[in-house]
């Protein structure tokens, strides 16, 4: 729940500094005393929907390192740090993208992958990842983490955030205009007024929860696609149906927001629908049914 609060949060914060920043800019000239210019509106959209979530990506491996305190491995110097990067090195070159960065850090189970461009990627585990499975395990999840970059899931996932983040600001501000001229306003005054505001600041709340389980349902789908690129990658599904078993009877390591549809596992319960993965279960079955 605190997760789902904070995302929510920070989107809303994102699209309210934009949005500050572009009326101080004048690009927010959509509302006119003809009414509301739907083209100018969608161009307003468009800037603020997509900055936040471009920034996002271009500066997801510092945030990454110094959220989850995630240490790169420069020079390795012990047995698991060169069985790492060798690993991670190998794995790279049959998916045919550059070495990333490998990094470790501190904390419970799980592994992420990030990184704005395929060629120069962070791929991090921690250390109870490394501690609670067995190497062939860690291997499947790296080539889990690999196929992610190798599939171009970064990316895809910072334009579809975008594209929900428009609708969002452009609903909420269509929604907002449609009831502060039907309700609030007052004889012949066509400026927005406070019921607008209040109108486009709750819808933009509503809408982006209902944004929020798009891009979920989307990174879900996309879990699928990476467990298949690790089984790929390694020549054999057994492995990654290995490693999904031994995260089940694991404690799933929380990571920050921003990176958590790039681990390796999510926490389900009722906000299942709000989840970045899907239930390890059904990822093991779509394992087991693969051609």
């Amino acid at each position: 729940m605190k997760r789902i609060v904070l995302f929510l949060l920070t989107n809303l914060a994102v699209v309210a500094v934009m949005s500050v920043v572009l009326s101080l800019l004048g690009v927010n000239r959509f509302l006119t005393a003809n009414g509301l210019q739907l083209s100018t509106l969608l161009v307003f959209s468009l800037v603020v929907g997509f900055t936040g979530a471009i920034f996002s990506l271009l500066i997801s491996k510092p945030m990454a390192k110094w959220s989850t305190g995630a240490k790169v491995i420069e020079s390795p110097s012990t047995s698991t740090e060169f069985w790492l990067v060798n690993t991670v090195k190998t794995l790279s070159e049959r998916a045919g993208i550059g070495m990333p960065e490998v990094a470790i850090y501190n904390g419970e189970a799980n592994a992420f992958a990030t990184g704005a461009f395929k060629n120069s990627a962070l791929v991090a585990v921690s250390t109870g990842l490394l501690e609670g499975m067995t190497r062939e395990e860690v291997e499947a999840v790296l080539g889990h983490e690999v196929a992610h970059i190798a599939n171009g899931d970064m990316v895809t996932m910072t334009l579809i955030q975008g594209v929900v983040n428009t609708f969002v600001v452009f609903l909420a501000r269509v929604v907002g205009y449609a009831i502060d001229k039907a309700v609030f306003r007052n004889g012949n005054d066509d400026r927005p007024g406070i019921g607008y505001m209040i109108t486009v600041f709750v819808c933009e709340i509503l809408f982006g929860i209902a944004a929020s389980l798009i891009v979920a349902w989307f990174s879900r789908q996309r879990e699928f696609r990476a467990d298949a690129g690790s089984a790929k990658l390694l020549g054999n599904r057994q492995p990654m149906m290995h490693a999904l078993a031994r995260l089940g009877g694991m404690q799933p390591g929380a990571l920050p927001q921003s990176m958590a549809a790039s681990g390796i596992s999510d926490k389900s319960g009722w906000s299942a629908l709000f989840s970045t993965h899907p239930p390890l279960e059904q990822r093991i079955a779509a394992l087991q049914n693969m051609r």
